[in-house]
């Protein structure tokens, strides 16, 4: 069932199945549910995302080791089109498909990219509709605010 609004801070985080791209393991996100969630809507044609990913790079270095996953979920409707952004754009971090969009109709993704923080108990404490480089030290403050608690 779809929600009548986006989903935003204070929410809980709802549960999607994901695939990862070029691979038949499935995930689920409350599999991570103890850790510190950076989750990243994306398709490869946004402009935005190809600046969000060297981002997304830099922070899941900075906090290898730390309770952060950082999860990119495709929304690319051919698989090849993903394939070829991830080419020009390699991830350090999981990316998966969400295959039919079920996940992001959950969450009613209304941008591109859409990223939510979500703190260690699953609860969605940030909400990020786009990028900008000017707002990564700001999102990287609060990662770490989530990250100490």
């Amino acid at each position: 069932m779809q929600p009548l609004f986006a989903l935003d801070k204070g929410d809980n985080m709802p549960d999607c199945a994901l695939t990862p791209v070029g691979d038949t393991q499935r995930y689920n996100l409350q599999q991570f549910k103890d850790k510190v969630l950076y989750v990243d809507f994306w398709a490869s044609w946004c402009g935005p995302c190809a600046k969000s990913f060297p981002f997304l790079n830099n922070l899941d270095k900075k906090y290898q080791g730390q309770d952060l996953k950082i999860i990119g979920i495709n929304l690319d409707e051919n698989p090849i089109d993903a394939q070829d952004f991830l080419a020009k754009y390699p991830a350090n971090f999981t990316v998966v498909a969400d295959i039919g969009e079920q996940c992001a109709k959950t969450f009613a993704v209304k941008a591109m990219p859409s990223s939510y923080l979500v703190d260690k108990k699953g609860v969605i404490r940030h909400v990020q509709l786009g990028f900008r480089t000017d707002e990564a030290k700001a999102l990287d403050t609060l990662l770490e605010q989530l990250l100490a608690e």
